[in-house]
């Protein structure tokens, strides 16, 4: 679908854009992929991972620069939207400068992207956008929010918006792994609450269910991988097992369990072999044939949380993958 097409990720010189990037250049040679972002620091050092292909271009902007994007748009065909402020702590603390990116960022990229004729957008959400209870998780769920209504909102104009949903990435930037894998020298971990879970995804996981919603989305579409969890205190035990682990408590608008999937979206939500999709509420879309294709409808009490989910990771399972990514953990 990517063959010689022209592709822009907001906020690319995070994780995901690290690992989108060399995925997509080896399976579906575009014709570009623009990194559009703010940190001139974190460009700089990725465009040396790519200094010799010619492909990979990087344009310094803000989705909160609504003329900005409009010319970083300029021919593009597809675009994974990634920006965000996401640290819980932080959005907590500058409340303001959070809406500003997660939901005025998502209104103009929006506006900016029908009005440009971008045929498809895929914007990445979290769990917290579920059920929120912290400012983060209620600005991405507004975020969401728009997106769907996006399809609705671009009248007789071409552009589609769908949205993937996941937990906890795998060894990302400022992710339980890194974070306890940089102090576990210490003999001490510090474990929030015994009883916590987390989903577990991969980098590669969430790239390849970027990638299906592309292929599968008709427009409003929310995708929700099926992933194993694990318990925090399981996870501590692999990484260090020979560390004490030390309750500390639960952080301000931190949840004892990640949910993907609430009992007030069950109604609009069907199963898939690999995924759920929660089609949207308005314009009877969530009945439309082309979005449900084979879907079978969940239970009207069901909810996907991390802890009651049929699939656990195993400590060999964790494992495996850390031996697998020990290098690129190191250097987060």
């Amino acid at each position: 679908m990517f063959e010689g097409s022209t592709i822009l990720v907001t906020g690319g010189t995070g994780s995901f854009g690290h690992k989108f990037v060399p995925m997509v250049l080896e399976k579906y040679n575009p014709h570009k992929v623009i990194i559009y972002s703010r940190d001139e620091m974190k460009q700089w050092e990725m465009a040396k991972l790519f200094k010799d292909d010619s492909r990979v271009r990087f344009f310094i902007g803000d989705v909160r620069d609504r003329e900005r994007i409009y010319r970083a748009l300029d021919g593009v065909d597809y675009v994974v939207h990634a920006a965000a402020t996401k640290i819980v702590p932080t959005a907590e603390y500058n409340p303001f400068e959070c809406v500003k990116t997660n939901v005025m960022g998502a209104m103009n990229l929006i506006d900016a992207c029908i009005d440009k004729g971008v045929k498809k957008v895929v914007a990445l959400s979290t769990d917290k956008a579920s059920s929120p209870v912290n400012l983060y998780g209620a600005t991405k769920l507004t975020s969401d929010k728009l997106f769907v209504a996006g399809n609705s909102y671009a009248g007789g104009h071409d552009t589609s918006f769908s949205v993937v949903r996941y937990g906890n990435v795998m060894g990302s930037r400022g992710s339980v792994i890194p974070f306890f894998m940089s102090v576990k020298d210490k003999g001490i971990l510090p474990i929030t609450d015994p009883r916590m879970t987390r989903f577990m995804i991969s980098l590669e996981e969430g790239v390849e269910l970027v990638w299906h919603a592309f292929e599968d989305m008709e427009g409003g579409e929310i995708y929700v991988k099926k992933i194993p969890s694990m318990k925090v205190t399981d996870l501590a035990r692999v990484v260090a097992p020979d560390a004490k682990q030390e309750v500390v408590g639960i952080r301000p608008g931190e949840k004892l369990h990640e949910q993907m999937i609430g009992e007030e979206d069950a109604i609009y939500t069907y199963e898939y072999p690999e995924h759920y999709k929660i089609l949207p509420a308005i314009n009877n879309w969530d009945k439309d044939v082309n979005r449900i294709k084979d879907g079978v409808k969940v239970k009207d009490d069901f909810n996907y949380s991390s802890d009651n989910n049929a699939e656990w990771m195993t400590d060999a399972q964790l494992q495996a993958w850390i031996d697998r990514n020990w290098e690129k953990i190191g250097a987060i």
